[in-house]
């Protein structure tokens, strides 16, 4: 049936209905760009937010105050019989030369509570940086010296604006008194802050102004090290031979079954694998970077075969195939041939997972690396901490001044993690072929 114009009966109705379907289209993907952009949106956001959070708190780890003060290296302290006795001259009491130029400053103090108070303005600390120049250069000794010292950190708190002036004095750790000291201090120029090198040249310790992220650095060298050099090769090997010479069998299959399994495990489960194994079995020395690096190589292991496979199977068969075809064996052709065309990506996928591993603390915490270590290890059998536990370590403390220095050693760890994924990138860009 058609109308006067010859049109098919309901051919009008059909286009507006096409017509109403496409605007409906149009306007569902319209919604669905608006809510891409607004997920992409909040989570810069919210990337934004624990970035401010983490650098506003800890970019002030990096700078340390010191107050100045006029150090007289009396020889009635240092060296009583002036024979420049090297173990006399360690063993003298530089806290009293410390504490007499604090007397000197502050005269009308008096009392033993208020001086013990006007002492903590120091660090302790201060007594090891005048031994230690005291023994590089004896001719100090009977002279007067003035240098700037280390100060405690609830003075670094204080200075910096950590601690509120304006609350009660019975509700903040520094008193009135302190804080008139501290304002003569900071009057007459006494009072500075420097580029804190203990941060990056200390171990940890209990006073937050000792305390320094070079133990952690060291220790987690040591362990990164130790996991690089088992996991990498064993799974660069085990990813060859499943790509290139295991035959296909239902035992194989197994294999890489749990091979992608062992790379959803949660990483606790590998620590609780290392405790049993490496301490309970082996007998390897408790909170070692050994221990450590053991354990992280069997978490990250299955990474790299995961990301080795891919870069293996991603070589053109042709080139196995010409390889073959000009007289090559077949280990020939694995090794000579598909190994240096995959190794971008195998690079690539054993940084991945050497930042990973970084991260970790879950498993090294079931290996008693949480344990307070003082001392920058020396080896690989040393006690040693990590840097993620370092972090949880200070995170736990109830001083004021180490969320900074716990903040501070996020920013650190964030450059290193930042560090080694821009160089995934980049090696993959720069030997990256297209086939």
């Amino acid at each position: 049936m058609t109308d006067t114009n010859d049109t098919p009966v309901g051919s009008s109705w059909n286009s507006d209905k096409f017509i109403a379907n496409l605007a409906k289209r149009k306007r569902s993907e319209r919604r669905f760009r608006l809510i891409g952009l607004a997920a992409i949106l909040t989570a810069l956001t919210l990337l934004a937010i624990l970035l401010f959070s983490i650098f506003s708190k800890g970019y002030t780890a990096f700078v340390q105050t010191y107050i100045t003060l006029d150090i007289t290296f009396s020889e009635s302290v240092i060296d009583r019989d002036g024979t420049r006795d090297p173990e006399a001259l360690r063993n003298a009491n530089y806290a009293r030369l410390v504490q007499d130029a604090l007397r000197a400053k502050f005269p009308e103090v008096e009392g033993r509570r208020n001086l013990r108070t006007l002492f903590s303005l120091v660090s302790n600390n201060a007594s090891d940086t005048l031994r230690d120049m005291v023994a590089q250069d004896p001719g100090l000794i009977g002279k007067t010296v003035e240098m700037p010292l280390l100060a405690g950190d609830d003075v670094d708190m204080v200075n910096k604006g950590y601690i509120d002036r304006n609350l009660a004095e019975e509700n903040r750790r520094v008193k009135d008194q302190e804080l008139r000291w501290l304002d003569i201090l900071e009057e007459e120029g006494d009072l500075s802050l420097h580029f804190n090198t203990n941060f990056f040249t200390q171990g940890d310790s209990r006073e937050p102004e000792k305390a320094g992220i070079a133990g952690a650095m060291v220790g987690s060298f040591y362990t990164l090290v130790i996991t690089m050099a088992i996991a990498f090769p064993l799974g660069v090997m085990t990813a060859i031979y499943l790509e290139e010479f295991a035959p296909p069998s239902k035992f194989n299959d197994l294999i890489e079954v749990n091979i992608n399994n062992l790379a959803a495990v949660p990483s606790i489960v590998f620590g609780l694998l290392g405790l049993a194994i490496f301490l309970n079995v082996a007998h390897l020395p408790r909170s070692a970077p050994i221990v450590g690096g053991l354990t992280l190589a069997l978490m990250t292991l299955p990474t790299i075969i995961i990301a080795a496979r891919a870069a293996i199977r991603a070589v053109p068969d042709s080139i196995r195939q010409a390889a073959l075809g000009l007289g090559a064996s077949k280990q020939q052709a694995a090794f000579h041939h598909v190994l240096p065309l995959s190794m971008p990506g195998i690079l690539t996928g054993a940084i991945i997972g050497l930042a990973q591993a970084l991260g970790e603390t879950a498993p090294l915490l079931m290996i008693g690396m949480v344990a307070f270590i003082a001392d920058i290890p020396g080896g690989i059998n040393d006690p040693a901490t990590v840097m993620p536990v370092q972090i949880f370590l200070w995170a736990d403390s109830p001083e004021r001044a180490f969320v900074e220095k716990t903040s501070g050693a996020i920013m650190v760890l964030l450059a290193f993690l930042i560090t080694m994924n821009a160089l995934a990138v980049l090696l993959r860009k720069k030997f990256e072929r297209r086939w």
